[in-house]
C-alpha cells in the first residue's frame, strides 16, 4: 500500500499551503507525523480488541469488530454511489452513530468530510457547497423540528456539484434521496483504488467565524492524527476510557481534544450523547460509566445545580473539559468540589492549536488559565499591535505556528497576509497573558467576533444580512458581557420608517436562511452611527452603549 507522505510546500497547491519541506521534516522526524491514516483507526482496533465496545448510541453498541465491518460496507455504498478520492461531502448530522460511520468511511475512500454545524441553514450550507465544490450532502430527516430534507434538496436544485443527498432517517416524499440504510446493505466490490497519503487533505472544519463566505480549515491525516493522540496522552486516555460527546460531534473540540478520534484511537469507548442537557448526561454517565467529557461554559452552571439537585452517581467521571469559551475563575473553582471530578480547561482553534491545562497542575493554574500547548514543537508568540514580541505577563495578540496548525485557508488566498505572517504564524486575534509556565490566560480577541457561548459569529456577516433589510440603513453587531452565555448580540440599527424588533429581524435573517443562532439577542434603534476620526462605525462607542 502506497504510503508515500505528500511533498506539498507553500503555494504549490491551488487549493491550501501545506508546510515547508524543512518544517515537514522536522515533524516526521520527531514522530509528530506517521503513515497512519485516519481511517485505519477502527481497523487497527479490532485487529487489537476486536470484542471491545467502541461506539454507543442510545440502545445501539458497537464493537471495534462491528464498527470496523461497518465502516467497510458503507465506504464500498458510498463508493457505489460515485464518491472517489478528493471528492468533498457535507456532513451535517447531530450526535448519532451514522456521523461516525460516514466520517470513518468517507476517509476509507479518500473523501473529504465538511463538518457543518446542525444549525447552519441554507445561506450557510449554499456556500459551503459552492466553495468547495461538494459532489453530496448527509442529513438527518429531522433535527430540533427542522425538516432537513427540504433544504438539502434546495441545495441540490441550486448547487451543480451536488449529486447526491444522503438521508439518516425516513427520506419522507422525497424518494430520489438516499436512505442511509441502502449504504448498510454495501457495495459490490472492494472500491480498491489508491489510498490517501498522510499529507493528504482528511477533513474540512470551519473556522470560528465567517468573513463573508467561511473560512475553511485544511486538516491532514498527519497532523490531525497528532492532534487527537497528542490531547489524548495528555489526558491520560486508554482502553479503559468512556468519552461522552455532549457537544456537537462537528465541532473540533468533540471530535480531536482529545474527543472521539483520541479516544478510538486509544481503544476506549464513545458514548454519544442526543443532546447537551445535563439530565441526559448524567443518565449516560452514571449507565455508561463515563470517565470523561466536554463541555463549554455555559452548560457548567446547569451541571452544578443539576448534580445539587439530583445528586447523580458521578463517581466514575474522572476529568471534566470545559473550553469553546472563557471559563470564569469561579465557577472553575466550584468543578472539582461539586462534581468530585478534575477540571481540565482547554483553549483551541479549528486552524490548529491546542492548549489544555495538565491533570497535575496546581490548582490555581487550573483554575486561571485555560492550559498550555499540547506539542513541543508548538511556536507561540504574544505581539503587540505592531507585531513585536512582548514579555510574559503582558497583554498581547496570540500569534502561532506547529505541527497541526494550517499554513492558510482552503481556496482563500485573500487570507494569505491578513491572518498569516510572512514566516508562517497564524494570527488567531485571541488577546492572552503568556505566564513563565507557558500556561495561557485568555483576555479577549482581537477580532470582530463575538463568542456567544461557544458559537462564534462573525458580526460582519450578520451586519451584511441586516443591510438587505429593507427599512434598515445602517447595522452594527457588538457584544454585550452576559452572565450565563458570556457574550450576548446587540444589534445597533438606524432605520427609516417604522424599525423593526427582535422577533422581526430574528424572523427576516431566517427567511435568509441564516442559522438562529445568529439571530440578534437586542436590537436597539438609534438616529445615527457613531463615527470615529476616519469616518467609521466607532463600535468602540456602541459596545459601551450596550
Amino acid at each position: 500500500m502506497d504510503r508515500t507522505p505528500s511533498r506539498r510546500a507553500p503555494g504549490d497547491s491551488p487549493e491550501w499551503p501545506g508546510w515547508p519541506p524543512e518544517a515537514a521534516l522536522r515533524y516526521r522526524s520527531a514522530g509528530y507525523w506517521g503513515d497512519e491514516l485516519l481511517g485505519d483507526i477502527p481497523r487497527r482496533q479490532a485487529t487489537l480488541r476486536p470484542g471491545a465496545t467502541a461506539l454507543v448510541d442510545g440502545g445501539r453498541r458497537w464493537t471495534y469488530a462491528a464498527l470496523e465491518d461497518e465502516v467497510t460496507t458503507v465506504a464500498r455504498a458510498l463508493h457505489g454511489l460515485g464518491l472517489r478520492r478528493g471528492d468533498r461531502v457535507i456532513v451535517q448530522l447531530p450526535n448519532v452513530a451514522e456521523f461516525v460511520l460516514t466520517w470513518f468511511a468517507l476517509q476509507r475512500l479518500g473523501t473529504v468530510p465538511i463538518h457543518a454545524m446542525p444549525g447552519h441553514r441554507r445561506s450557510e450550507i449554499s456556500r459551503l457547497a459552492r466553495q468547495t465544490d461538494a459532489v453530496a450532502y448527509v442529513v438527518p430527516d429531522r433535527h430540533a423540528r427542522f425538516d432537513h430534507r427540504s433544504l438539502a434538496v434546495e441545495i441540490r436544485e441550486a448547487e451543480n456539484a451536488v449529486r447526491r443527498v444522503i438521508v439518516v432517517g425516513d427520506v419522507g416524499d422525497h424518494a430520489d434521496l438516499v436512505p442511509f440504510e441502502d449504504l448498510r446493505r454495501g457495495g459490490q466490490a472492494d472500491p480498491g483504488g489508491k489510498p490517501p497519503a498522510p499529507g493528504d487533505l482528511a477533513l474540512l472544519l470551519l473556522s470560528g467565524g465567517t468573513t463573508g463566505s467561511p473560512k475553511l480549515v485544511p486538516r491532514t491525516h498527519q497532523d490531525y492524527a497528532y492532534n487527537a493522540r497528542a490531547a489524548a496522552e495528555i489526558c491520560r486516555l486508554g482502553p479503559d476510557s468512556v468519552y461522552l460527546a455532549v457537544l456537537p460531534i462537528a465541532f473540533n473540540f468533540t471530535m480531536s481534544c482529545p474527543g472521539i478520534l483520541g479516544t478510538l484511537h486509544a481503544g476506549g469507548t464513545v458514548v454519544l450523547a442526543p443532546n447537551p442537557s445535563p439530565a441526559s448526561a448524567f443518565e449516560l454517565i452514571e449507565r455508561e460509566r463515563v470517565t470523561i467529557t466536554a463541555v463549554n461554559p455555559p452548560l457548567v452552571p446547569h451541571w452544578l445545580t443539576e448534580a445539587r439537585d439530583s445528586r447523580p452517581d458521578l463517581t466514575s467521571l474522572r476529568v471534566l473539559q470545559v473550553g469553546a469559551a472563557r471559563l470564569p475563575d469561579e465557577s472553575a473553582r466550584r468543578i472539582g468540589p461539586e462534581l468530585g471530578c478534575r477540571l481540565q480547561q482547554v483553549f483551541g482553534m479549528a486552524e490548529g492549536l491546542l492548549n489544555l491545562t495538565r491533570l497535575d497542575d496546581p490548582d490555581e493554574l487550573i483554575c486561571t488559565t485555560q492550559g498550555r500547548p499540547v506539542s513541543p514543537d508548538d511556536e507561540v508568540l504574544v505581539t503587540d499591535p505592531d507585531g513585536r514580541p512582548l514579555p510574559d505577563g503582558d497583554v498581547g495578540e496570540l500569534l502561532t505556528r506547529g505541527p497541526y496548525t494550517l499554513r492558510g485557508y482552503y481556496r482563500s488566498p485573500r487570507h494569505a497576509h491578513t491572518h498569516f505572517t510572512e514566516d508562517g504564524y497564524y494570527r488567531t486575534g485571541d488577546l492572552v497573558r503568556r505566564l513563565p509556565s507557558g500556561h495561557l490566560r485568555v483576555v479577549g480577541r482581537v477580532k470582530d467576533q463575538i463568542n456567544r457561548g461557544g458559537e462564534k459569529i462573525d458580526a460582519t456577516e450578520v451586519e451584511e444580512h441586516l443591510l438587505a433589510h429593507p427599512r434598515i440603513v445602517s447595522a452594527a453587531l457588538v457584544a454585550s458581557p452576559d452572565p450565563e452565555l458570556g457574550e450576548r448580540t446587540v444589534a445597533f440599527l438606524v432605520c427609516t420608517g417604522s424599525p423593526p424588533g427582535a422577533r422581526e429581524v430574528a424572523a427576516f435573517l431566517r427567511e435568509r436562511g441564516l442559522a438562529a443562532y445568529k439571530a440578534p439577542d437586542r436590537v436597539r434603534i438609534v438616529q445615527e452611527m457613531p463615527l470615529t476620526a476616519v469616518g467609521k462605525i466607532d463600535k468602540r462607542a456602541l459596545t459601551a452603549l450596550a
